[in-house]
């Protein structure tokens, strides 16, 4: 038996491709391994993929006895801070139980280097979601995953080309990119960086009537970005949003759009884990180490 852990915004979700659930970060500060005996026997366990905060540490989808500092530079930076994801990596690694760490996207990551104008391109959660998408559609794919926040991602030939993180272009419901209001509240000290980023989003700047169909636009806008590097590519959207979003982007694009729900990443993780403990040297172009 294999499982994902999704290290979502708002909730720790645990797949195995066929069982699952889920546990909001709040409650997952309880966790304890013996959880995933609602899963799988622990004894029959073979392998677990976990997902940790940005993931900016590793390059590499990597042995959890080999992560140092739960595979992250820093705590500090875009992102709440609740202690639930902590909580469940720690009991991962502490069990015993065979398990790698999925890294983000950054500039340590084998992407087109033109994405490495910036320093982060996408959390670990993500590459779960393109694993499962690509088992789908193929290796030549866009994928937006649009939600508390809005990331998108390109694969070529089966391996990961980039990604716009979701504090670079669209917004989501909760966090966007820091406009110029939100750059003057920081300078005069009125705020943080980070709380700007997380009240960025759609629900506190657009009227409720236009938030949908503005996510919509900027969701299409980032699609059709990573379309002229992939004309061919076929286009996916994941995250609490897709199925509100999924007929404007289509129509925007003027192409169907496949619509994946909540549970892809935590069912794509758990397809890595399954691939990586039976042999496989890299995924998606992300070299393993164990």
């Amino acid at each position: 038996m294999f499982i994902g852990i999704d290290h979502g915004t708002t909730a720790m979700r645990f797949s195995t491709g066929a069982r699952e659930f889920k546990i909001s970060r709040e409650e997952a500060r309880n966790f304890s391994a013996g959880d995933l005996g609602r899963l799988s026997p622990l004894e029959e366990i073979e392998g677990i993929a976990v997902c940790y905060s940005m993931g900016d540490g590793i390059p590499a989808i990597t042995d959890i006895r080999k992560v140092k500092n739960r595979g992250i530079i820093s705590r500090e930076g875009a992102g709440k801070h609740i202690g639930g994801g902590t909580r469940v990596y720690d009991q991962i690694r502490e069990s015993g139980l065979p398990a790698v760490v999925i890294p983000g996207l950054h500039r340590g990551s084998p992407t087109d280097p033109r994405f490495k104008a910036y320093s982060h391109q996408a959390s670990p959660e993500k590459i779960g979601i393109l694993y499962e998408v690509s088992h789908d559609l193929g290796p030549d794919i866009v994928v937006c995953d649009a939600s508390s926040n809005t990331v998108t991602l390109l694969v070529t030939q089966g391996r990961i080309t980039g990604a716009f993180d979701a504090c670079i272009f669209a917004p989501g419901t909760q966090h966007g990119a820091l406009d110029v209001d939100a750059i003057r509240l920081i300078d005069r000290g009125d705020t943080t960086a980070n709380d700007a980023f997380l009240h960025a989003g759609v629900n506190y700047t657009v009227p409720p009537e236009l938030r949908v169909e503005t996510m919509a636009m900027f969701a299409a806008m980032e699609c059709a970005a990573m379309l002229l590097i992939n004309p061919g590519a076929k286009v996916a959207i994941a995250g609490s949003m897709a199925p509100a979003i999924a007929p404007g982007v289509e129509a925007l694009l003027s192409r169907n759009v496949a619509v994946y729900d909540e549970w892809s990443a935590a069912r794509g993780l758990a397809r890595i884990a399954r691939d990586v403990f039976s042999g496989a040297s890299e995924i998606l172009g992300l070299a393993v180490d164990l």
